[in-house]
């Protein structure tokens, strides 16, 4: 074999290995940021950092695993003053079995650290004689997850299922991207199908989701300081691809 013929059917493994780590737009990508941000600290630069919390699935049976590293940046911040505090930001990467996948995401729901716990303790009286998977847990926004029948509820509705983790189709929700849902079952962690916004976050606003020109970049601000924990959820949509434009 050539060289050259060797070299050619090098670049064509690695062109469909990097092919096949495309994330679909519209996929949720749930995170638990390890990072607090803190708009009187932060700084433009200063890395912010998490991890995947459900398997997140790629074309050709593919995925990423529970547990990745996601990781971004600090873009801009305004310090607290009389007119309240501003921070913008973006998760630029996810790390993959060795392998980085580029990250243009926008912000559906964010949720501080107590919310999170809470969705993850039963609500049901009898769950002191129950295993975990028979579990009956309440979703950040309301959505009822009854382990032990492996169905999620949003009211009277079915909207997905529990197998050791909750998939269930994203509901549209004006203003809250994606603009369009069509991706099927999502992973959803602790979130409902139409959290959108700020959970137990008081003083937050969530100003841009990132899913607007400029893609990616997510605008919270707030009329005292923007201020996160650590711990805190993020249930993140990977955005479209612009239009090309002439």
């Amino acid at each position: 074999m050539t060289f050259w013929l060797k070299l050619a059917i090098g670049l064509l493994c690695v062109t469909t290995t990097l092919a096949g780590q495309n994330i679909p737009p519209g996929s949720t990508l749930p995170v638990v940021l390890n990072s607090s941000l803190d708009a009187r600290k932060d700084k433009p630069g200063t890395k912010i950092q998490g991890r995947l919390k459900q398997d997140v699935p790629l074309p050709a049976g593919a995925k990423i695993k529970s547990g990745s590293r996601v990781s971004g940046h600090i873009v801009s911040v305004t310090k607290p003053s009389g007119s309240g505090s501003r921070m913008v930001l973006q998760f630029d990467q996810v790390e993959n079995e060795g392998k980085t996948i580029p990250l243009n995401v926008s912000a559906r729901a964010i949720a501080d650290s107590n919310s999170i716990y809470s969705a993850q303790i039963p609500i049901d009286a009898e769950s002191n004689y129950e295993t975990e998977n028979q579990w009956t847990m309440r979703q950040v926004g309301g959505d009822i997850v009854n382990r032990g029948r492996g169905v999620v509820a949003s009211g009277n509705a079915i909207v997905g299922h529990y197998a050791g983790a909750v998939w269930a189709k994203l509901a549209y929700v004006s203003g809250c991207p994606p603009s369009e849902v069509g991706n099927g079952e999502q992973p959803m962690w602790v979130f409902s199908v139409d959290a959108c916004g700020v959970y137990g976050l008081r003083d937050l606003k969530l100003a841009g989701a990132g899913d607007t020109d400029p893609l990616g970049q997510i605008v919270l601000e707030s009329e005292k300081n923007v201020d996160i924990g650590g711990g805190s959820g993020w249930l993140l949509i990977v955005n479209a691809a612009p239009l090309a434009t002439h």
